[in-house]
């Protein structure tokens, strides 16, 4: 079976927070970066997860892309506010970015919301430039002991 058949969206289901993590993890730590080991492992030493990593998700609206029964990326909304969007490092490329984020911006839509807006890392600003989002400013954070640059990045949904 092609892998790309099978792909399709879906919500979180409970229990899954911690295959999220992992999914995170390996996003930062395996796929294409302009950061460094340090500056990785400052951004996220562990995958996420647990009680703690399960009640951060919770109150948002968590899309997951699926893959022949398996998690292979989720982007997670918190009001206006994307949170997380993260794809494993095979998947990268493969339209999984494109298929959470359309998902994500309909169903703003449908609840009527006016604007989307994130914290883009180097690697995530260049597909969130791609659906419409432009660069609100550039900023470096500072996070155990190393600075990660990102962009805060909106766009208007007219």
């Amino acid at each position: 079976m092609d892998q790309a058949t099978d792909l399709h969206v879906r919500d979180m289901i409970v229990g899954e927070a911690d295959a999220l993590g992992r999914i995170m993890f390996r996003a930062i730590h395996d796929g294409a970066s302009a950061y460094t080991v340090a500056q990785k492992q400052a951004w996220c030493a562990v995958p996420p997860g647990g009680a703690e990593w399960a009640a951060r998700l919770a109150p948002m609206q968590v899309r997951v892309a699926e893959a022949q029964g398996a998690p292979v990326g989720f982007l997670a909304r918190d009001g206006a506010y994307v949170d997380f969007t993260f794809v494993l490092p095979e998947w990268q490329g493969r339209g999984v970015f494109s298929m959470l984020y359309d998902r994500t911006e309909a169903d703003a839509r449908v609840v009527g919301l006016y604007r989307l807006w994130v914290h883009a890392s180097c690697m995530a600003q260049p597909a969130f430039a791609a659906k419409g989002f432009r660069v609100v400013r550039h900023e470096t954070v500072a996070r155990h002991g190393q600075m990660l640059a990102r962009a805060e990045m909106e766009k208007v949904l007219t």
